[in-house]
């Protein structure tokens, strides 16, 4: 039987959404090592719309963060609020700002952020039943305000100031390069830097699939 592993969605696009390059890396990891992807999103608006051309806002504009995410898993996706943790077998979390803007809000209030409802209930099911759980790039940062309370042992790179930030809502930061991935085996987290360091997509997609077979064997 295929493994199956959720994908957690944000959008579609590192300034606003989902980090498109970290998202594909982890699927195509996944596919290629046979497990069957179950893409998700919570269906809500955007924080904001980013023109990724010029990197500023888009007045005006707003987008749906379960629509756009639909761009990356080329429509076949589900509602996160209808996938529950017995339905998986492990759960990844892409990164790019989408997660710290819509799937929580890390990017604008820090340590003091709240996270979407949904995804919160998830990411506790998943630990709740011993199930592996990967997060990369900034994603460690939801799963620290989630899971402050069991100090979970996560990676962000080597931002001060973003580790800081992690440490704050509970969690243990360890330094880690872009190639590598840190373990949290009691509670069954993986994390990697990515985007946080990578200069560029083969970088990224070293630490990324490396994260994605932790994950699958603790499956």
């Amino acid at each position: 039987m295929a493994k199956k592993i959720g994908v957690v969605l944000a959008g579609c696009g590192v300034n606003d959404g989902s980090e498109i390059h970290e998202s594909v890396i982890t699927m195509l990891a996944l596919d290629r090592a046979g497990a069957e992807i179950i893409c998700m999103a919570p269906d809500m608006e955007q924080m904001h719309v980013v023109n990724h051309l010029t990197g500023e806002p888009a007045e005006g504009e707003k987008r749906n963060v379960l629509v756009e995410a639909a761009r990356i898993a080329r429509g076949n996706i589900r509602n996160i609020a209808e996938v529950k943790a017995d339905q998986l077998d492990g759960l990844f979390m892409p990164g790019g700002f989408g997660v710290a803007k819509n799937l929580c809000d890390f990017a604008v209030k820090g340590p003091e952020c709240s996270v979407h409802p949904e995804v919160s209930r998830l990411v506790k099911e998943m630990v709740a039943a011993k199930k592996p759980l990967a997060a990369v790039c900034i994603a460690p940062a939801l799963v620290s305000k989630v899971l402050g309370d069991q100090k979970p042992k996560l990676t962000i790179g080597n931002d001060a100031d973003v580790a800081g930030g992690l440490e704050k809502m509970g969690a243990r930061h360890v330094q880690c390069p872009v190639s590598e991935f840190v373990v949290d085996e009691e509670n069954k987290i993986i994390s990697s830097p990515a985007y946080m360091l990578a200069g560029r997509i083969s970088e990224a997609a070293e630490g990324i699939e490396k994260t994605v077979q932790a994950l699958l064997k603790m499956a």
